[in-house]
């Protein structure tokens, strides 16, 4: 599969568009986050508002 055919995300946090890992094939589903950063700023961003 080609770089540009590999799915993608938009990370809640940053904002930014992610895209699929190796690491992240068998449970891509459930993958929400691009980094271990936004996955733990997360709750400081849903309280800053």
């Amino acid at each position: 599969m080609r770089k540009a055919e590999l799915p993608s995300k938009i990370c809640p946090v940053c904002q930014r568009p992610f895209v699929w890992r190796k690491k992240w094939e068998k449970n891509w589903a459930e993958v929400k986050y691009c980094s271990k950063r936004c996955s733990s700023a997360r709750s400081r961003h849903s309280t800053a508002k």
